[in-house]
């Protein structure tokens, strides 16, 4: 079983119905410089490595008409390993990534390089405000969360449970300075951490904190 993610420039839509269409108008285009340069690196990482261990569903990418996008497959087991490369190729050349599977378009469009682990798809290395929003929106079982960090002891974080509400909690550097709330409102949990993701001292004032004890 094999897991697609498929790059495509910044801003060139904003919703899957623009996706799906951006995509529709690149097949049979010819390939760009920037997707190829893409694909080159993916393939000659991937040749690097022992049989074994390649990371690749098909012998290659990139070549094919397909103009400024590319998809790209892997062995489901090695997803993390394939996202965070095209994350490291892609976000400097202004690429989004578009997850099919989870309709999911990630662009770095006005994103803040900080660590977040989704609980049901693992880590990822910038937020926006849209993803914010979208995310804390779908968190489910069997692992509702979700985890901003910026350093040592200093993160945000929610838990979505069965109820629909939310545990959200901020470290501000050390157990001394952990603080929680629970909330029911999507939006308010997903401004409150993009909130903190743009300035960490501006949720002191959003909700009535409470210290927790750990």
């Amino acid at each position: 079983m094999s897991y697609d993610l498929i790059l495509l420039p910044s801003g060139v839509a904003t919703s899957i119905d623009e996706v799906d269409a951006y995509l529709a108008a690149q097949e049979g285009q010819p390939e760009s410089a920037t997707v190829a340069d893409i694909a080159a690196e993916i393939n000659a990482r991937n040749a690097a490595l022992p049989a074994s261990d390649t990371f690749l569903a098909t012998d290659s990418v990139g070549g094919a008409p397909s103009g400024t996008t590319l998809t790209v497959s892997s062995p489901y087991d090695a997803l993390g390993f394939v996202r965070n490369l095209l994350f490291d190729l892609a976000t400097p050349r202004d690429y989004a990534i578009y997850d099919p599977q989870l309709s999911w378009l990630i662009d770095p469009k006005d994103h803040i390089p900080v660590s977040v682990t989704h609980g049901g798809a693992g880590e990822f290395p910038y937020l926006t405000e849209e993803l914010a929003h979208n995310w804390v929106a779908g968190l489910s079982d069997p692992n509702p969360y979700l985890i901003v960090e910026r350093g040592d002891q200093r993160y945000i974080q929610t838990y979505r449970d069965q109820r629909g509400e939310y545990t959200l909690e901020y470290r501000d550097g050390s157990p001394q300075r952990h603080f929680g709330t629970v909330l029911a409102d999507p939006d308010e949990v997903a401004r409150i951490i993009w909130d903190w993701t743009t300035d960490p001292a501006s949720v002191e004032k959003d909700v009535a904190w409470t210290g927790v004890e750990l």
